[in-house]
């Protein structure tokens, strides 16, 4: 569960830097939105050292399901668009595999 939670984390940060970015150069927002982005990046990228696995690819791989529910949540409470029962279904699809690849049995 402490995987979970540190990626959470990190898609929050991953997300909000993107954002900074997206509200800079497509929202016309001032350029100073790239400091805190670059801050959530750099966030983002430390968090995801944290994650328990051996293999960097295995814990990339994992984040991504989660990095896909948390955009859906971003999208729905930050874009103001309401995800559908695919983006729910896909989303779903996405978090079982994260949680295969993360906590499935491994060879020693």
């Amino acid at each position: 569960m402490r995987s979970f939670a540190i990626y959470a984390l990190a898609a929050l940060a991953e997300i909000a830097g993107c954002f900074a970015f997206w509200a800079w150069v497509r929202l016309a927002k001032p350029a100073l939105w790239v400091l805190p982005g670059m801050v959530a990046l750099i966030a983002f990228a430390y968090l995801l050292t944290r994650i328990d696995t051996l293999y960097a690819g295995r814990a990339f791989a994992a984040y991504g399901g989660v990095y896909i529910a948390a955009s859906l949540l971003w999208l729905w409470v930050v874009g103001g668009a309401r995800p559908d029962r695919w983006d729910a279904i896909g989303a779903a699809v996405c978090l079982v595999g994260a949680a295969i690849i993360l906590l499935g049995p491994r060879a020693a």
